[in-house]
């Protein structure tokens, strides 16, 4: 998740993709993502088990700025909102 201005980044894991986003958009949960208007899913994978998720999750937040940038212009250059998509 980003802002509108893509200069702040969140990464966190979710059993309902969809349900989590609408949270972050609504701002219906106090915390990061709403302290910093985090509104816009840029990036997402799809895991199939849990332990692998949090491994994958712990592997990104670890990266530097630029690798996290990186993940995100390999598959959405424009950074625009990819919620519309789910």
């Amino acid at each position: 998740m980003t802002n509108s201005r893509n200069t702040v980044l969140y990464t966190g894991v979710t059993n309902d993709l969809k349900r989590r986003v609408y949270e972050h958009k609504s701002r219906l949960i106090e915390g990061f993502s709403k302290k910093y208007n985090l509104t816009k899913l840029v990036y997402y994978e799809i895991c199939g088990d849990i332990e692998g998720t949090i491994i994958r999750e712990k592997q990104i937040k670890g990266g530097s700025r630029q690798d996290k940038h990186n993940l995100v212009n390999a598959v959405n250059k424009e950074w625009r909102d990819l919620y519309c998509d789910l």
